[in-house]
């Protein structure tokens, strides 16, 4: 077990977080809901909680469950800077030696929730990242109660508002109405005042779409109500990268306006579409570059390069990125501005995964709009108009603002069975801007930016790093003196009581390199003798 927690000097709390961690000071056990908007900084008052109760021996170990690979090592790096050593994508809820605890995603759990009940001990606290995801797949929610039944402390965080469904999520509790009652509420509205998120404009595109449904050809635009299949095939249409006046022309649209926000000043701005599958997300690719001149970057969550390509876009000055379902929680690129909503998922859980990608700021920037294009889809504007009369309330805007009304039911009759469907054609025209520029108000001035931090090395990475240069020492020793890695590796082993590398300290690993750069020394002077 590590001993005393070493911090770094880190920025002061947001109010929100005081808030948070007051309220988890009387907290003794069970579930702990809070919920908290994108980007608003839910992280750190868990793992502010994690410091506190290791360094009073409240608790010994920690689990962090996240929804991706990607995220258990963003969550370990985030805590190595409160002086919590995590061990990223862990196969057990033992930790290595140097660390205090794990992080590992729901799947891992899922694939063995019996074994991992077994090495949970009751001093653990739990920290379940985007915790809706365990009521979103059975599986997940079933073996994280079976894995973590001896653990006291479940503190459940998610920045998506989410309601009951067919499977609830452990540890959360419900009003009549199947809505979510957390312990911590802190809304997208509240961060958007306070000056911590972005306020999102939302731009429309509606036309003239026809299909070939069967044997009939459909004509309308999204003010017209239809049947449930046809309404699904008219945003079908909207969303085909085949009609020249349909998505292509709001993805113009959409580059324009990011060409615009570059040239006003965020000179590494950068846009997000969003698409429906890995085929589509290429057809949207090609029609970007065929109006950018360059080809955009690409992101498939079936690709084993996608977290690496997703890191790169975020320090890059990259214009345009196109995903599929990598763009979900705990993707943090603070420079999106602009975005294409061409998914062909439009629950509220979703819409707002997808809204939260453009809410995070830049520090030091103006607190300004992002931008997100979509088609006039009447589900999709109603999510849309709740995001904004949120807004609008928190704000207090005292003129009127423009809110859509469901326009009059005009409905077509159900066209014949087949199942035939092609998109024929698509005249699209933007619309006014939603619901209107969001205003300035004095929380979107400029954010001043905190003097930077020297942020620890986190355990993981520095036993990564020393095992690659074990391993490279090992290499250069084999070069030397022809012994075989093992033989090298063994006597290593033997010299530091080591039975395997994988379970070998921090502390043992330097052991082992000056052990091997000890013998490559000797090595060196036998040859120079000769």
């Amino acid at each position: 077990m590590p001993g005393s927690l070493t911090r770094a000097p880190l920025t002061s709390l947001r109010i929100w977080q005081q808030r948070a961690l007051a309220r988890l000071a009387d907290w003794q056990g069970g579930p702990f809901l809070i919920s908290a908007a994108p980007g608003a900084g839910k992280t750190r008052p868990a793992l502010e909680l994690a410091a506190e109760l290791l360094g009073r021996a409240v608790i010994r170990r920690v689990a962090v469950l996240c929804p991706t690979t990607p995220l258990t090592r963003q969550w370990a790096a985030a805590a190595a800077a409160l002086g919590v050593q995590l061990q990223p994508d862990a196969a057990t809820p033992q930790p290595p030696r140097d660390f205090h605890g794990v992080a590992v995603t729901y799947a891992r759990v899922a694939s063995d929730p019996a074994g991992w009940a077994a090495k949970v001990l009751p001093d653990t606290l739990v920290i379940v990242d985007e915790a809706h995801h365990l009521g979103e797949d059975l599986a997940w929610g079933t073996s994280f109660r079976q894995a973590f039944a001896r653990a006291p402390r479940w503190l459940l965080l998610s920045g998506t508002p989410f309601r009951s469904d067919a499977t609830p999520i452990p540890g959360v509790h419900y009003d009549q109405d199947g809505l979510v009652l957390p312990d911590v509420t802190y809304t997208y509205a509240e961060a958007v005042a306070d000056g911590i998120c972005r306020p999102v404009a939302f731009v429309t595109f509606d036309g003239t779409l026809s299909w070939r449904s069967g044997d009939d050809v459909i004509e309308s635009s999204f003010e017209t109500v239809l049947p449930p299949r046809e309404a699904a095939r008219r945003y079908r249409t909207a969303i085909s990268t085949e009609l020249p006046d349909g998505l292509p022309r709001i993805l113009r649209e959409a580059d324009a306006k990011l060409r615009a926000l570059r040239a006003e000043g965020h000179r590494d701005a950068g846009g997000l579409a969003v698409a429906a599958d890995g085929t589509h997300a290429r057809r949207i690719a090609k029609l970007l570059g065929e109006v950018t001149g360059r080809a955009p970057v690409v992101v498939l969550h079936t690709e084993a390069a996608a977290a690496r390509k997703l890191a790169s876009f975020r320090s890059s000055r990259e214009p345009w990125i196109v995903a599929v379902n990598m763009v979900s929680e705990g993707v943090d690129i603070p420079r999106l501005r602009v975005g294409v909503y061409a998914t062909a998922a439009k629950t509220p859980l979703v819409f707002r995964q997808i809204v939260g990608r453009f809410v995070r700021t830049v520090p030091g920037m103006a607190c300004e709009p992002s931008w997100l294009y979509l088609p006039a889809d009447q589900l999709l504007r109603s999510h849309a108009s709740e995001v904004e009369s949120e807004l609008r309330h928190a704000l207090r805007r005292e003129e009127p603002s423009e809110e859509w009304e469901q326009p009059p039911e005009r409905r077509l009759s159900e066209p014949s069975p087949s199942a035939e469907f092609v998109p024929l054609s698509a005249e699209f025209a933007a619309q006014m801007t939603l619901f209107g520029t969001p205003q300035a108000t004095p929380a979107t001035r400029a954010i001043k930016a905190p003097p930077p931090e020297e942020a620890p090395i986190a355990a993981f990475e520095q036993r990564s790093q020393l095992r690659q240069e074990r391993s490279r020492l090992v290499g250069e020793l084999h070069r030397r003196d022809g012994r075989s890695h093992r033989e090298i590796n063994a006597w290593v082993n033997r010299a530091v009581g080591l039975e395997r590398v994988e379970a070998a300290s921090i502390e043992q690993l330097e052991r082992s390199i000056e052990a091997l750069v000890g013998e490559l020394t000797r090595a060196s002077r036998r040859s120079a003798a000769l």
